[in-house]
């Protein structure tokens, strides 16, 4: 059974929180590489665990958002209004595979591909957890 998201509690990033999940592929491009990567999106992860998904990411929700944290502690932090495919302007993808193949252990076994940026920043590798936090 799944862990649901509540503000300030960590959820393991394990596979069957992906399954059952519509597949989005998006290419991404930095330092020379381009890569197809597929997966979920990050909002319809989050929404599975229960956070306002489309059409419900407004009001208090827009002061939300997730911190994505890999096994090393990197973390990036996005809204759930910028994660909204009503509202965002770029998907941001759970990816478990870039260029038809499985993430190796550098990467995986899941790391965001964030269509759009040009640096990867954004793209944490190794993806652990999802924390929920509010923004007051």
């Amino acid at each position: 059974m799944l862990e649901a998201l509540a503000l300030n509690v960590a959820v393991p990033v394990e596979p069957a929180l992906v399954e059952g999940l519509p597949i989005r592929e998006v290419t991404i491009a930095f330092h020379g590489e381009t890569q197809v990567c597929t997966g979920p999106l990050l909002a319809d992860v989050l929404a599975k665990l229960g956070a306002p998904a489309k059409g419900e990411v407004k009001g208090k929700a827009l002061l939300t958002a997730v911190v994505v944290e890999a096994r090393d502690g990197y973390r990036a932090l996005f809204t759930l209004g910028e994660l909204d495919p009503l509202l965002g302007r770029a998907p941001v993808v759970l990816a478990d595979r870039c260029n038809g193949a499985a993430l190796d252990e550098a990467d995986g076994p899941f790391r965001l591909a964030i269509e759009g940026d040009q640096r990867g920043a954004r793209s944490v590798r190794q993806v652990a957890s999802l924390r929920l936090v509010a923004v007051e």
